[in-house]
């Protein structure tokens, strides 16, 4: 295993080591304005919400690693301290990706990356009229450490695209079709075959790893995410249980590996009180 001392890695280097090893980062997109009125539009990896009560979000506009000079973003919040956070989908990659250029301050990136400027209610930047969700912030504390910039943001009103919304006005993960950032020039589309779901075990309390038959735990066949799921249920089935599923079961196998096999398959469609009835079947 490669072993890193961040002390005596280089910036650089550190640097492509972090971004590889921690994503897919949400982007934030930022919009800011000067004390002049001149507007500002960066995307920033370093970014994410961490309250609802009240909503903050924080992203980082570090100093260039190139220049060590503090990135427009940066100058203009301690000039106006607000600004819009626009999340980025996949339709607007390509143009966001063009506004994050080197362009010379004072340079309107709207107009570089051909989004469209609309009025805040709240704040003097402009929210991007292509993104799906805006988010107007009050920055209430700018955290200088070395080359890091914490802008710690609380967000005063949302606008969401309705087109993005399911019949109970919440957002459709499938249709907000969200990008995030990797390391180097990868970026990451969470859509399609790319988003799953796991129930979250808030008021479940699962078996664990411990309570699985050493038989299941030790095969070859099922994975760590298989386990995990096998372990999430709150009570294995009953001898009962196992009985009233084997009579309408018209199945059989030949080794435990088939055994193990079929239940992966059964697994993978989420219907874990059926492969367990399967492991468990005499």
């Amino acid at each position: 295993m490669l072993t890193i001392d961040p002390k005596e890695t280089p910036v650089p280097q550190l640097h492509q080591y972090l971004l590889g090893a921690v994503g897919p980062r949400p982007i934030c997109f930022a919009s800011t304005v000067d004390i002049a009125g001149n507007h500002n539009l960066a995307p920033f990896s370093f970014f994410n919400v961490f309250s609802a009560k009240p909503p903050i979000a924080i992203f980082s506009p570090n100093l260039s690693g190139k220049t060590g000079k503090a990135k427009d973003t940066h100058l203009n919040i301690k000039e106006v301290p607000e600004c819009v956070i626009n999340i980025v989908d996949f339709k607007m990659a390509q143009q966001m990706s063009l506004a994050s250029s080197p362009y010379d301050k004072g340079i309107n990136e709207f107009v570089k990356a051909g989004f469209t400027p609309l009025a805040s209610d709240l704040v003097k930047p402009m929210r991007v009229k292509e993104s799906p969700v805006q988010m107007e912030c009050r920055v209430f504390e700018l955290k200088e450490i070395g080359n890091c910039n914490l802008v710690m943001c609380e967000i005063v009103k949302i606008h969401i695209n309705e087109s993005v919304l399911n019949e109970a006005k919440m957002i459709d993960q499938q249709k907000i079709d969200l990008v995030a950032r990797m390391g180097g020039n990868w970026y990451c589309r969470a859509h399609g075959d790319a988003l799953f779901e796991i129930e979250k075990p808030i008021t479940t309390l699962g078996i664990g790893f411990d309570n699985i038959p050493d038989t299941i735990k030790n095969s070859t066949i099922l994975t760590g995410n298989n386990l995990g799921q096998l372990g999430s249920v709150e009570a294995l089935p009953t001898s009962e249980e196992i009985s009233t599923f084997k009579t309408s079961f018209n199945h059989s196998f030949s080794s435990e590996n088939e055994k193990h096999l079929y239940a992966k398959t059964l697994l993978e469609a989420n219907k874990v009180k059926e492969a367990w009835s399967v492991l468990l079947m005499k």
